[in-house]
């Protein structure tokens, strides 16, 4: 058995144990396996472990894996886009992706749904909320959610799925919990009203079992799967 193969069950035995503390299902829970920086051989090897859905934050570096995994037969993964997004990235993220899951301007969604081809299906976005208020974070202030929504639910090239946060980097587990938790209300919310609303990504290696109790349906991780990050002097956002 490999070392990722190794990883990707001690991490899914974590979402188990979590998800049975709060009485949750965790088939109802997905992983994302985060594989920025990471080369093609350790994404096929995570696949030929049994794991679909890859998030990238590079739009470059992504769109040359993606292109490569593809050309080499792997039509079924689901391809993640989880980091702050430029506005000069968005014709490659908006070509390349399935799934947005850091739209957080108005701007960046106009960019997105004129720049998605138009022989691919809508491209699903989560609206990023910067929950813990920090200023270098990225995400919209929760008084901005409506509007963006709005918006994605007017073209026919985006399809709003959901809401996804990234909580303080803290030991104060109360904090993060708190965090989360008005996440959750926000998320519930707008699930009443719009029943393409199902996906609340939240929670990483740190948090995943604060994330699970207040809801998440979607946990994000990369080193406890693919060991440490190895940049390449990449530029933000290449």
């Amino acid at each position: 058995m490999s070392t990722i193969q190794e990883n990707l069950i001690n991490v899914q035995d974590l979402i188990l144990k979590f998800a049975n503390l709060t009485h949750r299902k965790a088939k109802d829970i997905q992983l994302l396996a985060v594989s920025k920086t990471k080369p093609v051989d350790q994404i096929i090897e995570a696949y030929n472990a049994g794991q679909r859905a890859f998030g990238e934050s590079y739009a470059k570096e992504a769109e040359l894996k993606i292109n490569e995994i593809r050309s080499l037969g792997y039509s079924d993964i689901v391809w993640h886009f989880i980091g702050p997004i430029q506005s000069n990235k968005t014709k490659i993220i908006a070509e390349n992706f399935d799934v947005v899951e850091s739209l957080d301007r108005l701007k960046i969604a106009k960019r997105l749904s004129e720049q998605r081809p138009k022989e691919l299906s809508p491209l699903k976005v989560l609206i990023q909320v910067n929950i813990s208020c920090e200023p270098q974070k990225s995400g919209c202030d929760f008084e901005e959610i409506d509007e963006i929504a709005e918006y994605v639910r007017s073209t026919d090239n985006l399809k709003l799925i959901g809401l996804m946060g990234v909580a303080e980097n803290t030991t104060e587990t109360d904090e993060i919990t708190a965090q989360f938790k008005k996440l959750q209300k926000k998320f519930n919310e707008m699930k009443a009203l719009d029943q393409n609303i199902d996906v609340l990504s939240m929670g990483m290696t740190g948090d995943m079992e604060e994330a699970i109790a207040c809801g998440s349906t979607e946990i994000r991780i990369g080193t406890a799967i693919f060991g440490a990050r190895e940049y390449h002097n990449s530029p933000a956002g290449a």
